[in-house]
C-alpha cells in the first residue's frame, strides 16, 4: 500500500526521510548490533543521541543559558499539574487564559491542587473560535498561563501577552517549532512530542532556572518525579527515559534543521495554511470555524453548509425537544460529514473527522505535512463539493 495523506491531530505524520532513516537503522544503530529501541540509557551509545537532542532544541529555540531543557513523560497533561505544584507555592494563585478545553483543563488541575485561579480572559462566549486579546497581565499571580494553539478549536496566539514580572507558562504542544518564538518571554515553555517532533511519549520542557523550586517547596504532597529539580539534576535521566522517542526526536531535530530551522519550516507552513484558509474563505460549501487574526497554522477545522446556526443550536438540545426540522437537518449534517471522511480517506486522506466539540472536519497540517498533501487536500475538497451541493 502506499503512503497516505495522513491529517491527524496526534499522533501525527512524521517526516518520510526520518522514518526511512530510523527503519534503516532499527535492527542495528550506527555498527552497535542493537536497535536504539532495546538500549541502554546508561550505554556510551545511548548518552550522545540525548546530550545532542538538547543541543539541539537549544539550538533550533535559541534557548537562553539560564533554561533547563528537561525530557519527561506522561504527556502534557501531566505538565497541567507539575506547573501548579512548582510555580503555584508563593501566593498559591495564577491567571489562566481560556481558549479551549486544554487551558480549561489546565486550570481545573491547578484548582485541585489548591491553587486560586483566576480565568482573567475566555473565548468562550463563541465556542472558543478565537483568543481573546489581553495585553497586559498584572496582579500578584505566581504564574500566568496560556496554550499558545488550540489543536481542538483551531485558534493561535498571534501575540505574547505582558507579564511584567509574572513567569508566563505555555502550552505549545501543536505548534512548537512551526514558527520562531522568543523563548525569554517565558518563564516555561511545554510540548507534548507527539504532533511536531516525534511519537507520542515523551514531553519538552523548557524552564528558567530561577523558577525551578527546591522539592521540599513544591506544593505539598508532590512527588519526587513531578518536581522539576528531579530532573534537571539528572539531565532527564533519573529514571529510564523514553529513549527511542527522543531517538527519533533528535532526527527530526535535524530534519527542521536542514530545512531551514525554526523561520524555513514557519515558511512552508504559512504557504500550506494559506492554501487550505483561501479555498475555505472562498467557498460557498464549506467554512473555516476559527476567526480571521486567531487561526492555527496547524489545526484546521472546517464545517459544511450544511452544518448551520440551526443544527447547532439543534445539537444542544435534547432529542425529544428536537422539532421535525431539526431532526433532519442534524441527520442531513451527520450523513454529509461521515460522507466526506469516508470518502476522503478512499482517496488516501485520512483522519479528517472533526473533534465532537467543534463538528464537522480538521486537517492538523504539522511541520512534516507536505504541501502536495494539502494541494490534494483542496482538490478532494472541490470535487466533493461539487458533487454533494
Amino acid at each position: 500500500m502506499s503512503r497516505v495523506y495522513n491529517f491527524s491531530a496526534g499522533p501525527s505524520c512524521l517526516p518520510e526521510e526520518v522514518l526511512k532513516e530510523c527503519a534503516a537503522e532499527m535492527l542495528d544503530y550506527q555498527g552497535t548490533g542493537q536497535s536504539v529501541m532495546e538500549m541502554s540509557h546508561r550505554s556510551k551509545y545511548y548518552e550522545p543521541i540525548i546530550e545532542d537532542a538538547e543541543a539541539m532544541i537549544r539550538k533550533l529555540m535559541k534557548v537562553p543559558e539560564n533554561y533547563k531543557v528537561l525530557f519527561v513523560q506522561g504527556g502534557g497533561s501531566t505538565q497541567f499539574a507539575m506547573v501548579a505544584q512548582n510555580l503555584g507555592i508563593k501566593n498559591k494563585k495564577a491567571a489562566y487564559i481560556e481558549t479551549g478545553v486544554w487551558a480549561k483543563k489546565a486550570a481545573a488541575e491547578a484548582k485541585k491542587l489548591g491553587v486560586a485561579v483566576d480565568v482573567i480572559a475566555s473565548s468562550k462566549d463563541k465556542n472558543y473560535s478565537y483568543i481573546p486579546r489581553v495585553e497586559k497581565i498584572t496582579g500578584d499571580y505566581d504564574y500566568a498561563y496560556i496554550c499558545f494553539n488550540n489543536t481542538i478549536m483551531g485558534t493561535h496566539y498571534e501575540y505574547i501577552p505582558d507579564t511584567g514580572s509574572i513567569p508566563l507558562v505555555a502550552d505549545i504542544s501543536s505548534c512548537v517549532l512551526s514558527e520562531e518564538l522568543d523563548v525569554s518571554k517565558f518563564g516555561l515553555l511545554f510540548a507534548g512530542a507527539q504532533k511536531n517532533l516525534a511519537p507520542a511519549g515523551v514531553t519538552l520542557v523548557i524552564i528558567r532556572e530561577d523558577l525551578i523550586p527546591e522539592p521540599e517547596n513544591c506544593l505539598p504532597g508532590t512527588p519526587t518525579m513531578l518536581a522539576y529539580k528531579t530532573h534537571a539534576d539528572n539531565g532527564s535521566m533519573y529514571n529510564t527515559p523514553p529513549c527511542y522517542t527522543i531517538y527519533v526526536l533528535d532526527k527530526v531535530l535535524h530534519w527542521i534543521e536542514k530545512n531551514g530551522g525554526a523561520a524555513g519550516i514557519n515558511r512552508l507552513n504559512v504557504e500550506k495554511a494559506d492554501c487550505l484558509y483561501n479555498f475555505l474563505d472562498s467557498s460557498d460549501f464549506y467554512h473555516a470555524t476559527a476567526e480571521k487574526g486567531s487561526r492555527s497554522l496547524m489545526n484546521v477545522p472546517f464545517l459544511t453548509k450544511y452544518s448551520t446556526a440551526v443544527t447547532a443550536a439543534a445539537a444542544k438540545k435534547d432529542e425529544a425537544e428536537q422539532t421535525a426540522d431539526e431532526k433532519a437537518a442534524l441527520a442531513k449534517e451527520k450523513e454529509i460529514n461521515s460522507k466526506f471522511v469516508k470518502e476522503a480517506e478512499a482517496a488516501g486522506l485520512i483522519n479528517l473527522k472533526g473533534h465532537r466539540l467543534v463538528g464537522g472536519m480538521r486537517a492538523s497540517i504539522y511541520n512534516a505535512m507536505t504541501l502536495n498533501g494539502v494541494k490534494a487536500l483542496v482538490e478532494f475538497m472541490k470535487k466533493f463539493a461539487q458533487e454533494n451541493a
